[in-house]
């Protein structure tokens, strides 16, 4: 999986991710969704791998997400950044996932797999 980030979000990011010591994650959480299908896409910055992560190609940021989830996304993806909003998107060219993808600029404590 590959994702080009729009300048306004490698903007956003850069605070977090610049640096080095950070990477993102794009995580497809089925968490009280009832099913796997109906997951929801979140982006949140973590300081290594969990089981099951692998690393995906990113423009500049390379990031980790659960290869069992990736039959969920494209194989290109673009996040951008919504200045007016506050918000990160979630698209490619054949859809939008999501408008306000939402973002979490800490590590969680759990393991996602």
């Amino acid at each position: 999986m590959r994702i080009s980030f729009s300048p306004d979000a490698v903007e956003k990011l850069r605070p977090y991710v610049g640096d080095g010591q950070a990477v993102l994650k794009l995580l497809y959480d089925t968490e009280g969704c009832g099913c796997v299908v109906s997951g929801v896409s979140a982006l949140y910055i973590v300081k290594e791998a969990f089981a099951g992560d692998v690393l995906g190609e990113g423009d500049p940021y390379p990031f980790f997400y659960e290869q069992r989830y990736e039959v969920f996304f494209e194989p290109e993806l673009r996040i951008g950044y919504n200045k007016d909003r506050d918000a990160f998107t979630l698209s490619s060219d054949s859809q939008i996932y999501n408008h306000d993808l939402r973002f979490f600029p800490h590590a969680p404590q759990f393991q996602t797999s």
